[in-house]
């Protein structure tokens, strides 16, 4: 009887909080059924996931190895390695032509990490935050986890599907907004922002008082014009960056931001408290891998020849519209010619021809059903084969 009686008072203790009762990330379900494809023998070509095929820049990987070498992997500063914040702060100056203080520089564990830091910094539970939809899906996940309220806005080919000051204020009318996160080149559309576009929504936000964060994750990986950073626009605004993407070092877990002054010390204690620091190995590589541009840039050619033949062959196989892919390595289809049911879509794509999606319903709970989101980042061959398969079971 007293053992019955402590195994139900445990089961209540271990009832999980209703702030971890968020959504899976549904392309980590995708990639799992995969996962059983090629258990049983199958060859699945993954453009599910955001990953690039590519490891780190050689310079990265001799920086690491030398590290390990010399034995010691210690705690840093919970802001990062000085160097490093050094190096990223050049990076804007090289890249961007404005000045960033390495003082103003986090470096984080991964974007996601920074995301955490951001949030808490910035906001207090209640507090409303617009981000668009189609969106990244942790973006509002992490805000609800935190006690936040996420505020979805639409966005419409109209504006190219990037957000407008008109929008976000006509939202801060209805009801009060703290602050607003933005992507360019964004996550699951490719589209990016014009500096124009930028600079409006950026005026837009200031003027009401509403706090701004860019998600500058896939910088560098622009091909209609140079992606635009928020840090040259205002030094108000938080920005987050990380190695994953354009220095392919997605399990490495390092990242950056570029914080508002009056948030470096606050950020700094929550880092101190939350991580202590971040992995010293993951920085002595990201600090190494600025030095491997080439490397990197002839990564970039390949992902713009596979958005070529996914732009090309697509259209070829059945699938004829999607949202302009100006950056990033995503395309972003339109299945509603198919399918009301883009999560069943994907998983029929998966069974029959063994190409990995992810349904749109991952990045908009409103359309996300009659789009899918490809991700060109693998081989060119892979594409070729992809779209080949895709015409295969459409046809």
């Amino acid at each position: 009887m007293l053992e019955s009686t402590l195994r139900d008072a445990a089961k209540t203790l271990l009832t999980a909080s209703s702030r971890s009762d968020v959504p899976p990330f549904m392309v980590m379900d995708v990639m799992a059924a995969a996962a059983r494809i090629e258990a049983a023998g199958g060859h699945v070509i993954h453009m599910e996931v955001g990953q690039p095929a590519a490891s780190a820049p050689k310079t990265a990987l001799a920086a690491a190895r030398l590290a390990l070498d010399d034995g010691r992997i210690d705690y840093t500063s919970a802001l990062g390695i000085p160097s490093l914040r050094t190096r990223i702060a050049r990076h804007y100056r090289d890249t961007y032509g404005c000045t960033v203080e390495p003082e103003r520089i986090v470096v984080t564990t991964g974007s996601s990490g920074g995301f955490i830091l951001a949030f808490l910094a910035m906001f207090e539970p209640g507090d409303r935050v617009a981000v668009t939809v189609p969106g990244y899906p942790p973006y509002r996940h992490i805000l609800t986890a935190l006690g936040c309220e996420p505020v979805l806005i639409e966005t419409t080919s109209e504006t190219r599907h990037a957000l407008t000051g008109e929008a976000l204020l006509a939202a801060h009318r209805k009801t009060p907004l703290k602050g607003v996160l933005v992507g360019s080149p964004a996550n699951p559309t490719g589209t990016m922002m014009s500096r124009e576009a930028l600079t409006s929504l950026m005026a837009a936000a200031e003027s009401a008082g509403i706090r701004f964060i860019s998600d500058e994750i896939y910088h560098g990986l622009d091909y209609a014009f140079p992606a635009v950073s928020a840090a040259e626009l205002s030094p108000q605004a938080l920005v987050i960056n990380s190695f994953s993407k354009y220095f392919c070092m997605t399990g490495w877990r390092v990242g950056w931001m570029v914080v508002p002054e009056p948030l470096v010390r606050p950020i700094e204690r929550l880092q101190q408290n939350l991580s202590i620091s971040v992995p010293t190995l993951s920085q002595i590589a990201a600090e190494a891998a600025f030095e491997g541009a080439a490397e990197m840039e002839a990564i970039k050619r390949g992902y713009q020849e596979n958005r070529r033949i996914l732009i090309d062959g697509l259209p070829k196989a059945g699938l004829t519209n999607f949202l302009p892919a100006d950056g990033a390595f995503y395309l972003y289809a339109d299945v509603s010619q198919f399918t009301s049911d883009s999560f069943e879509f994907a998983s029929r794509m998966l069974e029959k021809a063994h190409v990995a999606a992810t349904p749109g319903v991952d990045f908009d709970p409103i359309h996300g059903r009659a789009f899918v989101r490809f991700s060109y980042a693998r081989s060119s061959d892979e594409m070729r084969e992809a779209v080949s398969r895709i015409a295969r079971w459409l046809g």
